[in-house]
């Protein structure tokens, strides 16, 4: 027998194409139903990943090949089945709700420690975005182009993009700045080191020569946060509510964020590697913007002048994505209109939020000296610091079996949750005992 199934156009059925027992293209294979049903379900799992990526990432990362080459390559691997694991709770969340996560806090744990994951998620949301423009000051800097011009333009152009009163074309404009970062894959294949290192910094985990420094559990710190951040949970739970996303959707939606944290640990790697070749060849860090210069005089003007785009594509990226997770939350909370398929005359006080955060953000980068590669690693740092709360909060809603049913959390997926938890924790702690006692571990001598 034949197998059909009906796709309307997004147009028609509020911007999300979705199976549906009416006229429109009829689809006569089964495999043929399943890509079409993945292509309209695909998009927030891919999105949430890769801009997670953002400019902290290529600074956080491309710092730790820098600074300790490939030997903690198998910390960044081990990071790809936690992205997907929390993840993949937000999908599961998201449908069975249609709400973002900001709402469900205040409504299952009320009004106080709803404002509490609020406050806690605007202030990191906001110190990410100052790093986003940091980022993109640095390279625009070394492309030789006026950041007095040319933030202000990428800020007019992020605002530009989320205005335009459809969800459908935003996801269509960010998934393109997605897949433009795939181009780090050339970059490494460029640089890359031998092959038996890789394998042995990615089975054999360990501690760089010098041991536990200072400045490692700093580093390791804010590798964490920049793989596994805050705003994720809450950015991909409104974007699902707002794709609106169904239960047949879950497979689709799990398989979209498996992809996204592939594509994203591989980048992650490919940045790693690239700071791996500025060490091989005796540069100096102090930022990625002067990495990329510093490499230019190697492999020339083009690999210069890629890595600086890719710096201002992940910037982008990660701007858009972290000013909709402030947008949507607050949105919910004071129930005001907050989709993108409403126009901003609609949804007023949502796009003024976003505009203020972009606004704000870009502004404060273009005070004079500001210490920028500092200020984009503490923001790292704060937010792997801050992130144990915000998984506790998506965990205990997970074994709500009122609110999920069937999909709230098995007993394995709770012992695989709450063993990050404890971990997420320990380094947070680790990262606080050296603040208050700077003597604990050794100094960072060696440690290259």
């Amino acid at each position: 027998m034949t197998n059909r199934a009906i796709l309307l156009p997004a147009d028609e059925v509020g911007e999300q194409a979705t199976p549906v027992a009416v006229r429109g293209t009829v689809v006569r294979t089964k495999w043929a139903h399943s890509l079409l049903t993945f292509l309209a379900v695909f998009g927030p799992g891919l999105i949430v990943m890769v801009a997670d990526n953002d400019a902290g990432a290529v600074s956080t990362y491309t710092q730790t090949g820098a600074q300790y080459g490939t030997r903690l390559l198998w910390l960044i691997l081990l990071l790809l089945p936690v992205t997907y694991f929390i993840q993949e709770m937000v999908v599961r969340l998201g449908i069975a709700t249609g709400q973002g996560h900001a709402a469900m806090i205040y409504q299952r744990f009320g009004k106080w420690w709803g404002l509490f994951s609020l406050v806690d998620l605007e202030l990191v949301n906001f110190l990410t975005l100052v790093t986003e423009f940091a980022a993109i000051d640095l390279a625009l800097t070394q492309l030789g182009v006026d950041p007095r011009w040319g933030v202000p333009a990428v800020a007019f152009g992020l605002i530009l993009i989320a205005v335009t009163g459809s969800y459908r074309r935003w996801e269509r404009s960010v998934v393109f700045l997605c897949l433009l970062d795939l181009a780090w894959f050339l970059i490494a294949w460029k640089v890359h080191p031998a092959a038996g290192q890789l394998v042995q910094s990615a089975l054999t985990p360990g501690l760089p020569a010098g041991g536990l420094t200072a400045n490692l559990v700093f580093l390791m710190v804010a590798v964490v946060g920049t793989t596994v951040a805050p705003w994720q949970l809450f950015f991909q739970q409104s974007c699902i509510a707002d794709k609106r996303l169904r239960f047949a959707d879950i497979p689709w939606a799990r398989l979209d964020t498996l992809v996204g944290a592939c594509i994203t640990i591989s980048v992650a790697v490919c940045m790693l590697l690239v700071g791996n070749a500025s060490l091989a060849h005796g540069f100096q860090f102090a930022d990625p913007a002067r990495m990329a210069a510093d490499l230019g005089t190697i492999g020339g003007p083009l690999l210069k002048n890629l890595i600086l785009l890719l710096m201002i594509n992940a910037a982008v990226l990660g701007t858009s994505a972290i000013s909709l997770s402030s947008a949507w939350a607050y949105g919910e909370v004071r129930r005001w209109p907050h989709s993108l398929q409403l126009p901003p005359g609609k949804a007023l006080g949502f796009y003024t939020v976003y505009l203020l955060s972009v606004a704000a953000a870009a502004a404060i980068v273009l005070i004079p000296r500001a210490p920028l590669q500092l200020i984009i690693l503490g923001v790292q740092v704060l937010a792997g610091v801050m992130l144990p709360s915000a998984i506790i909060f998506l965990q205990l809603l997970l074994n709500d079996k009122e609110l999920l049913g069937p999909f709230a959390n098995k007993r394995w997926n709770n012992i695989i949750n709450w063993t990050i938890i404890a971990v997420l924790f320990a380094l947070s702690l680790v990262l606080a005992a050296q603040v208050a006692a700077p003597n604990l571990f050794p100094a960072a001598s060696g440690a290259h």
